[in-house]
């Protein structure tokens, strides 16, 4: 049975382009000369500018609304994009136009699980900047339309008591999950193999918010060769989070964290059955010498805590038993170049054509509202 009319789609992984004034608005005034701010450059484009260094608005971040010939990863200015990308009035006319009831929008100059202020050398004002964008999220882009834009924040990734405070404020202020790179080494920081995180995963799970692991949060771009076309990488992306499944699986954290909830950001669902078959492969295996789980096989462990996401995965809905209806959510990804805006109601009824009404409804909107407490 197709999608039908009373299925509100609630995307998972949205994005929002910060407006110019997002820091300038919320940071005290000794900071505002060094705050993130929006500069023209020679070329009249609109970057963002923040400790010397310059980060161009992707032209592919925001493509809603174009032709796929005119994608490109030339920098854009404001101007060149649809006002749904960084206006929350404008965004719900494209949800609502779209068909599409709510959306998590994860942030885009600070990277999806705040890199950029990870990266500052000024960390006093690092974390000034990710406290303002997180009371951006909640108090302002969600606060504009309650439930159906759902708050997302993101932690100082460089201190996790202050990280653990952060998760503790935003869960009173009403945010639903924690952004987080998906691999936290190529930060420099701790891998999920140590206890480092620990005290971070407890305070998720006190808070009942899930931890929130886009592609690409941690920096690294998969391919094999510097030479390649920007094409491997976009194809390849999803691989990120094959490792960080398997990482997850074999690092110990689910043990010690019963209750933590792990999202697979835009990573589609399609590769999870093979990924859980040759995990429990290798368990049954080469448990016996290594230090790790003798008891719980990695895709128990999956059943329990992760959800996959995907925009466009004929494969993985076809597989869906092999995933578990439960742990499939849906996304859009608006306005990044994978989202079928202003097409996604119509080519979900085409991917669920013949799936089941009861699973379809779980899929695109139950698993959400379960997933992020929103009711």
């Amino acid at each position: 049975m197709p999608l039908q009319d009373h299925h509100q789609i609630m995307s998972v992984d949205d994005h929002l382009i910060e407006h110019p004034r997002v820091w300038q608005d919320r940071l005290p005034a000794k900071w505002l000369s060094a705050a993130p701010k929006i500069i023209e450059d020679e070329n009249r484009h609109h970057q963002w500018e923040f400790e010397g260094r310059l980060f161009p608005q992707i032209g592919l971040n925001a493509v809603a609304g174009k032709d796929p010939r005119d994608y490109g990863m030339e920098p854009v200015r404001y101007e060149d994009m649809i006002p749904g990308c960084y206006d929350a009035g404008a965004r719900i006319q494209d949800m609502d136009l779209d068909g599409v009831h709510a959306a998590m929008c994860y942030p885009s100059f600070p990277g999806f699980a705040g890199r950029v202020f990870h990266q500052a050398a000024d960390k006093d004002l690092a974390q000034l900047c990710v406290e303002a964008w997180n009371d951006f999220s909640t108090d302002e882009w969600a606060a504009s339309a309650p439930g159906r834009l759902i708050p997302l924040a993101m932690v100082p990734l460089w201190d996790t008591a202050l990280a653990v405070k952060e998760i503790q404020r935003t869960a009173t202020k009403g945010a639903r999950g924690i952004t987080f790179p998906e691999n936290p080494t190529p930060l420099g920081l701790p891998s999920f193999h140590t206890t480092h995180w620990d005290t971070v995963f407890s305070a998720l799970e006190d808070a009942g918010m899930p931890l929130c692991l886009h592609f690409g949060s941690s920096s690294h771009v998969p391919g094999f060769a510097d030479d390649a076309p920007w094409a491997v990488s976009i194809s390849m992306y999803a691989t990120n989070l094959m490792w960080t499944t398997s990482d997850l699986l074999f690092s110990g954290i689910l043990q010690r964290h019963p209750r933590l909830k792990v999202v697979l950001a835009e990573g589609g669902i399609g590769w999870i059955p093979y990924v859980l078959e040759r995990c429990d492969y290798t368990w049954e295996r080469h448990r016996w010498y290594q230090d790790i789980d003798k008891n719980v096989r990695p895709s128990e462990l999956f059943a329990k805590h992760f959800y996959g996401c995907f925009i466009d995965d004929d494969h993985g809905v076809t597989n869906r038993e092999g995933i578990g209806i439960d742990r499939i959510t849906f996304e859009v990804d608006y306005p990044h170049s994978d989202s079928n805006w202003p097409n996604t109601r119509k080519r979900a009824a085409e991917v669920f054509v013949d799936v089941p009404d009861e699973e379809v409804h779980k899929i695109v909107e139950l698993n959400f509202r379960e997933l992020f407490n929103v009711r």
